[in-house]
């Protein structure tokens, strides 16, 4: 009798241990709140625990090359395009948006606010010495900081360390920091409208073009890594890109402001 109820944990400990997924994501979407209003809905609904593994979107991908998890969600367009022609994933889907800001001291002294575009901005930032932290990690906001100042004409290995100031942190322990030096950085709206340390810190740029910030899912690809739960994946992924996952992005609120916008789309 004792061996038969042994027997009986050992196979409910092994089935319970597969009704989970492992999603490789961008801090940003964890962050933000997002995933602690989505989860439980799925989770309850098909009896799936999502354990979301939250890092950069740089180190979400290398994650993912190795076979850490079964899918991603991340903000990388030519990164994710990579890795997906490279085999890792299948089918990149664009799942929701919204944007990059500059934030910085409320009290404006370059007069940012006032900018015609982000080359203004960058340049404005540059030659005025003005502290600016770069979270220097790789990341979907790192990636697209480089960027921008790439489309400024502006090498940031030429930039004096004393003012572009490296965190290699994540962007809330980013955001803390410049909130301690009123220094500027660039940050998601998501993220930024979480964020409770605000001090003197306001968003001085926003809205143009190179500020917009795709998300997307990919599912791994199981002939690289049997390994993955690919019917489970692929469930989680239909259901954020479905009806139900699309509606619930558009409900998610932070102090009445949407954070994501869904628009579901495949490449």
């Amino acid at each position: 009798m004792f061996n038969k109820i042994i027997c009986l944990f050992l196979l409910s400990s092994f089935v319970n241990a597969s009704d989970f997924l492992i999603v490789q994501s961008t801090t940003s979407t964890q962050d933000s709140g997002l995933y602690d209003f989505l989860l439980p809905v799925y989770e309850k609904k098909y009896g799936i625990d999502i354990r979301v593994v939250a890092v950069g979107t740089g180190q979400a991908l290398k994650n993912a090359e190795n076979g850490d998890c079964d899918l991603i969600i991340v903000h990388s367009k030519d990164d994710e395009k990579k890795f997906v022609a490279n085999g890792y994933g299948l089918e990149r889907k664009e799942l929701m948006y919204n944007d990059f800001i500059i934030i910085g001291p409320k009290n404006d002294p370059e007069n940012l606010r006032l900018k015609d575009n982000i080359k203004d901005v960058f340049n404005t930032i540059k030659n005025k010495r003005l502290p600016f932290l770069t979270r220097g990690d790789n990341s979907g906001t790192h990636k697209k900081e480089i960027l921008l100042w790439k489309s400024s004409d502006i090498d940031t290995s030429k930039l004096n360390s004393k003012f572009y100031i490296d965190t290699g942190r994540g962007m809330g322990a980013t955001l803390n920091m410049a909130a301690s030096l009123d220094a500027y950085t660039i940050t998601d709206r998501g993220t930024w409208l979480s964020f409770n340390n605000k001090q003197d810190l306001e968003i001085l740029f926003f809205g143009v073009p190179p500020l917009h910030n795709q998300y997307s899912v990919i599912v791994i690809n199981p002939e690289k890594h049997p390994h993955i739960k690919y019917d489970l994946a692929n469930n989680f992924s239909n259901w954020l890109i479905g009806d139900e996952g699309q509606k619930l992005i558009s409900e998610f609120r932070v102090r009445g402001q949407q954070l994501f916008f869904p628009n579901f789309k495949n490449d």
